[in-house]
């Protein structure tokens, strides 16, 4: 297990509310390739922290490559429409952009 890994889960485990520890924690899994652990974290946070809006790219860009496009649809388009309501336009156009590849 990683340093950094081992130190995310330890963070996560003792109840931090740190959205970006999580969205941390689900980067890392998902650079081991455990994408199913990288999943419930991104959903947790998305649950906890559903403003949290850099997820919505990270998340929906996996699922994409993992073939599962329904599921990277709804991400994408949730992340799109935080970022509209949030005035986030370099976050509109990068989620518009990831949209737009899936087609």
């Amino acid at each position: 297990m990683s340093k950094r890994l081992a130190t995310l889960q330890a963070l996560v485990e003792k109840g931090t509310d740190d959205p970006f520890v999580h969205y941390g924690l689900a980067m890392e899994y998902r650079s081991l390739d455990r994408i199913d652990d990288a999943l419930r974290t991104f959903v947790a946070l998305r649950v906890s922290h559903p403003d949290y809006l850099a997820m919505y790219l990270l998340c929906g860009q996996m699922l994409a490559g993992e073939g599962k496009r329904a599921e990277a649809l709804d991400w994408l388009s949730a992340g799109l429409e935080l970022a509209t309501a949030k005035g986030d336009g370099k976050a509109k156009s990068e989620l518009s952009e990831a949209l737009a590849e899936l087609g």
